[in-house]
């Protein structure tokens, strides 16, 4: 009787379907889909050759993509499929509702919806967007933000590192050997020089074409851009003009504006001399900087720090006084005096006054 009972508790105690718990298996499976589908939408974002943008939602700033061009990067690159599994097979709009359903992606829309002043047509990447009412896939006119952070790389982890560095470092130039800030004040001064001819470069290009031929072309076209990454902000080639051509009165008045601005320019331009002065001056404040050193701090310290101590010195009451007195007048000092007023006095203490009488007389004679 005792191991029959053994056996059926056994029985009852062993689990069914091969050895698996069935009330597991739900959360293994949610888990492990989830799992492949953050691993996909961190593949296609790590990927160049979807085209993305960044924009500003909600005071946000996110990185988004357009629905055509997600369509056609699934039709190029049918090999990302495979790191969903079994759920390859799945068509874009449904693969893109499963990441919204994960709250991996989040559909927006453009937040003006109006055609600026002198635009043809809205932008095809706008700078600000919102939460569409709908979050399903479009693919005609569908905005697609990521909305998980993006995975560091390397080099960001090491420039977070360096940037506490680097502010250090400015702020203790004024300790560094003068070679190195000789090193540091050309690179400053090379960088702005290259930037400022950059911005004058292309604005000349631009004023240029846009009076003689009417075309808006800007060179570098987003280099004053505040929201955008590294690559978009170096590119050179700009962008296609969507705006009309503006009109020839309003050409002429430009180019007119810009002769008179030119001569007043040369007009008022400094001469000679006045540029040998600002050069002088700028000189001078530079070799401050650079002749600056703490060695030579300290020293002028300590000797105005002597200077001031022998003053106190010179100054400092005699013992039991609290008034100041000067010293006593000796005989030299009074003698002295009365020669600078022109009366000297005699032995008898009466001064000798020139006698007038005299004077008077022989002039009456």
């Amino acid at each position: 009787m005792t191991k029959s009972a053994t056996e059926k508790k056994r029985v009852r105690r062993t689990p069914q379907n091969g050895g698996r718990d069935l009330s597991e298996t739900p959360s293994k499976k949610g888990a492990q889909t989830k799992d492949v589908y953050q691993l996909f939408a961190e593949k296609v974002r790590d990927n160049k050759q979807l085209p993305s943008r960044w924009a500003i939602m909600q005071e946000t700033r996110v990185e988004y993509f357009r629905g055509k061009d997600f369509t056609v990067f699934m039709k190029n690159h049918p090999e990302i499929r495979e790191i969903l599994g079994a759920d390859k097979r799945l068509d874009v709009d449904e693969i893109v509702n499963t990441l919204l359903s994960k709250h991996l992606l989040v559909r927006c829309d453009r937040l003006v919806k109006t055609v600026r002043p002198g635009k043809k047509k809205l932008s095809s990447w706008p700078a600000h967007l919102e939460i569409h009412t709908e979050q399903e896939f479009s693919e005609n006119d569908g905005f697609f933000a990521w909305t998980f952070m993006k995975r560091r790389t390397l080099w960001q982890t090491i420039l977070s590192f360096l940037w506490p560095l680097l502010a250090l470092a400015i702020c203790l130039f004024p300790v560094y050997p003068y070679q190195c800030k000789i090193v540091v004040l050309y690179s400053c001064a090379g960088a702005l020089l290259f930037i400022v001819t950059i911005l004058i470069f292309r604005a000349a290009i631009f004023g240029l074409l846009w009076i003689l031929l009417g075309k808006r072309i800007w060179f570098f076209p987003n280099i004053n851009a505040e929201e955008t990454t590294f690559r978009e902000l170096v590119r050179f080639w700009p962008e296609k003009d969507e705006e009309e051509p503006p009109k020839w009165t309003s050409r002429v008045f430009y180019a007119l504006v810009a002769v008179v601005f030119i001569l007043l320019l040369r007009h008022h331009a400094p001469d000679e001399a006045a540029r040998a002065r600002y050069h002088k001056k700028v000189s001078n404040i530079i070799d401050d900087v650079l002749d600056w050193s703490p060695k030579l701090a300290l020293s002028g310290m300590m000797d105005t720090k002597s200077v001031v101590n022998a003053t106190e010195r010179s100054s400092t009451p005699t013992e039991g006084s609290t008034v100041f007195s000067p010293p006593p007048e000796t005989d030299s000092d009074i003698s002295a005096d009365a020669g600078r007023d022109g009366v000297m006095d005699s032995e008898d203490g009466v001064d000798d006054l020139p006698d007038h009488s005299q004077s008077r007389s022989s002039e009456g004679i």
